[in-house]
């Protein structure tokens, strides 16, 4: 950053007395040096500290030195290229460790700056007290890194000038020459901070978005599952009260002692939305046993669902209230009962579950004027758990009967 050159270089006309006592850099040259390097060097460091430290108030000391190590070896290596085209040969070592070092105070420098960019933010509504507090930063550390630079070059003479540059004297063409490079360096710190604080801030309110989301879909879920258990519930129990009217009182004790293992099932599952299969078609057994009491041999079930889907995992829930409505609307009316059957299958890497009432058909509105809590609490259980990528259909059947065919992603248990 700081190479000294004879002004008598630069400027031929003005005399080896004057390149003596006045010394400067090669500013051009080497702030199109910086230019490049920096923005690469802050860019790669930008997505590694965002990786690195999620949190906009830490910082890490590792990324600072990568960062001014590497505009110091891109200009420390421009300043021994440029010896060498003076014709100079020697000393390439020490005036490249000098240049080096010159970068010290803006790497120590650098974390002040960053906390001082988020204690007065000048972006997007810079205040006085804000700007004038990051102008006073800029000078000092100005003065600081070129006073140092200074003392290198004096103590240590890297250009192998024949008279030793003064102090004074190179301070003050520093100053002069590269004080725009300061600004540079300045400006640049504090826009990769604010940049990289501002991918923070926007990567931590997608996970904090994500995480809600998450907890809501979970408290819909819960929420529907509890409206799904007491709706099942006092249907069974306006069961059980009408079998002890009727003075069935076997078939209501045995109905009772089905709801309570439902019911027990149910307390246990309750925190998990998925099942297997198997335990689905399970539960639902239990759900025709209590059924069949009712109805007797009026209600006729049968279950076609390969073993190798057993392990699949669906949707608590899912069999159960499609089976009621399917006892509800297909049978409970008719005096010689009917068919249900449930069935499974794979098809376009998708499982296709299916029931199958064989009672009357229904007109187009049937599902938004009578479908009643099981459809509609189903439908909004998938749609929060797998989205566009379930479907439920419900379909008369040629030839008589009605099927409700339910689409999910296939999906092993773990």
């Amino acid at each position: 950053m700081h190479e000294v050159l004879p002004l008598a270089i630069a400027a031929p006309s003005l005399g080896a007395p004057i390149a003596q006592a006045k010394a400067a850099r090669c500013s051009h040259p080497a702030f199109r040096c910086i230019d490049a390097c920096l923005l690469f060097a802050w860019t790669n460091i930008a997505g590694m500290s965002h990786a690195a430290a999620p949190s906009a108030q830490t910082i890490s000391w590792r990324w600072i030195a990568v960062f001014w190590s590497a505009g110091a070896v891109f200009e420390a290596t421009q300043s021994v290229l440029i010896l060498h085209a003076l014709g100079r040969h020697g000393g390439e070592l020490l005036l490249f460790v000098t240049e080096m070092a010159a970068w010290l105070p803006w790497a120590l420098a650098t974390p002040f700056v960053i906390n001082l960019a988020r204690r007065r933010p000048i972006i997007p509504a810079p205040t006085a007290r804000g700007v004038a507090a990051h102008l006073l930063a800029l000078f000092a550390i100005s003065m600081i890194a070129e006073a140092w630079s200074a003392a290198l070059q004096m103590l240590f003479n890297p250009w192998t000038h024949r008279q030793a540059p003064t102090f004074w004297d190179t301070l003050s063409a520093t100053l002069v020459f590269h004080g725009l490079i300061c600004v540079f360096a300045y400006v640049l710190i504090l826009a990769i901070t604010y940049l990289v604080d501002s991918r923070d801030k926007v990567a931590r309110k997608m996970a904090e978005t994500a995480q809600l989301n998450a907890e809501l879909s979970k408290a819909q879920l819960a929420a529907l599952c509890r409206q799904m258990e007491p709706h099942f519930m006092f249907n069974t129990l306006n069961s059980i009260a009408g079998l002890v009217r009727d003075g069935r009182k076997a078939a209501a004790v045995g109905m009772i002692v089905g709801l309570s293992e439902i019911l027990r099932r149910a307390s246990q599952d309750f925190h998990r939305p998925e099942v297997t299969l198997a335990e689905e078609v399970e539960y639902l057994q239990r759900y025709v046993d209590i059924q069949k009491v009712r109805f007797g041999e009026r209600l006729g079930y049968s279950v076609d669902i390969p073993e190798a889907l057993m392990d699949t995992r669906v949707p608590s829930l899912l069999l159960q209230p499609l089976v009621e409505n399917a006892i509800k609307h297909g049978l409970a009316e008719r005096v010689a009962g009917g068919e249900i059957r449930v069935a499974a299958e794979t098809k376009d890497a998708a499982l296709r579950l299916s029931v199958y009432n064989d009672g009357s058909g229904f007109a187009a509105d049937w599902e938004s004027k009578s479908a009643g809590v099981g459809l509609a609490n189903l439908r909004r259980r998938l749609q929060i758990m797998h989205g566009e990528a379930a479907d439920l259909l419900v379909r008369n059947v040629e030839g008589g009967g009605v099927e409700v065919v339910v689409t999910l992603p296939l999906v092993d248990a773990a």
